[in-house]
């Protein structure tokens, strides 16, 4: 295998929460173990998120502060780079000179789910490949002929999906242009090595009420936010022995002003959501509190139990394939997930360790069967993202299917 030179381009520090620090970090720390020389870089012109202040900023500090933070926590804290796209185009983490040689003469370029847009950063890169970790917006988009995902998708000289049935019979969700590769979360297999757990409860975590990426499709309309698919499950923690709990933006938020810029508020839980799910036996506490650094939110992962978890409707309908980059971490710590069904039954092994369901019943069924024989089950979950998330195992299969 040629070593080759990549660089992974996201939005880790404008949106700085643990999951996409894991997703981000994890696919570079995995091509370094390949043996390639991979770097993480960011410079969209987007605000970037202040979680402190609870809004998005033109402020640079504390995203500069945490991608650093983060960086060093992972082993790569001299192959970083932040440009300040969206004021004075200053690079912090690695010189302009340096970040600039790096992406123009990268054998590959990663734009994590496009959030950057070539044309408007106005820099020379290598191999520009779309990265696309959330399947069917830009899929559907793209096939009507939206202006704006049809120039952005055509930036780029190949594609990659996350949705592993996109264009395949399983799914009806038309693939995009020179989709080179499907593939799936990279996880880091020894970073998340876990003894027994240390509470009952199954847990997850993840955005109530989400407003603004609702698509239609062939008649249809299909829904981004997740609180719908968790509202057909309310009484699920009255018909199962362990506690169920959700990590969530419990703080309710008014709708995000065109001067926020912020295009897909998440509105929090309100009074009365929180009231349902309290009232069947849900357990809440808050995500972000836990999301601000990627440690405390591998411990909290560790110690849960497993993954109770819904997909959004969007995915679940039309049966993309995606798979949670936060499940498959569960798994990796050896914590059984039984996950709302998206399709990813063709791909991955269920039934033991890693459940999919479609009803309330058949959710009631999972947990039945995992709590007949935990470790049992907790072994088959580790045993599955030895198997199928693997980061050198993944990356592998993504170079290869990329010609790289």
């Amino acid at each position: 295998m040629n070593s080759r030179r990549l660089v992974v381009v996201g939005t880790l520090a404008g949106n700085p929460f643990a999951g996409m620090a894991w997703m981000m970090m994890q696919m570079v720390v995995g091509l370094r173990r390949l043996g390639h020389d991979a770097y993480y870089m960011e410079f969209t012109s987007d605000w970037p998120y202040d979680p402190v202040e609870g809004r998005k900023s033109d402020q640079s500090m504390y995203p500069i502060e945490y991608l650093a933070r983060v960086a060093d926590g992972f082993g790569v804290g001299d192959r970083w780079g932040y440009r300040r796209s969206y004021s004075d185009f200053e690079w912090f983490g690695m010189t302009q000179s340096r970040a600039e040689e790096l992406l123009a003469s990268a054998d590959a370029v990663f734009n994590v789910t496009g959030a950057t847009r070539l044309a408007k950063e106005q820099l020379k890169v290598g191999r520009w490949i779309y990265h696309g970790t959330d399947p069917v917006i830009h899929e559907i988009a793209y096939a009507k002929g939206d202006p704006f995902v049809v120039s952005l998708i055509n930036e780029h000289s190949a594609a990659t999906t996350y949705g592993e049935n996109v264009g395949s019979s399983e799914s009806p969700l038309p693939p995009l242009p020179m989709l080179r590769a499907k593939t799936r979360q990279p996880v880091l297999l020894d970073l998340w090595d876990a003894g027994p757990p240390t509470r009952d409860a199954y847990t997850t975590v993840g955005n109530w009420r989400q407003v603004g990426l609702d698509v239609e499709f062939e008649g249809e309309t299909y829904k981004w936010s997740k609180h719908h698919e968790f509202l057909k499950v309310l009484a699920l923690p009255q018909l199962v022995g362990p506690a169920i709990e959700l990590a969530s933006n419990l703080a309710e938020r008014t709708p995000i002003r065109d001067h926020d810029h912020e295009a897909v508020p998440a509105l929090g839980v309100d009074q009365t959501d929180r009231a349902r799910l309290e009232g069947n036996g849900w357990k809440l506490v808050s995500g972000p509190a836990l999301s601000m650094d990627p440690w405390s939110y591998r411990s909290y992962i560790q110690d849960s139990r497993g993954e109770f978890t819904v997909a959004r409707d969007l995915n679940v309908r039309l049966r993309s394939g995606w798979f949670s980059e936060r499940s498959a971490c569960y798994l990796a710590a050896g914590r059984p997930v039984i996950a709302q069904n998206t399709g990813f039954g063709s791909i991955l092994p269920t039934g033991a360790g890693l459940f999919a369901f479609d009803t309330l019943q058949e959710a009631v069924a999972a947990f039945e069967e995992v709590e007949s024989d935990y470790a049992r089950h907790s072994r088959a979950a580790r045993e599955i993202a030895g198997e199928y998330f693997r980061a050198e195992t993944v990356l592998a299969a993504l170079l290869e299917d990329l010609g790289l």
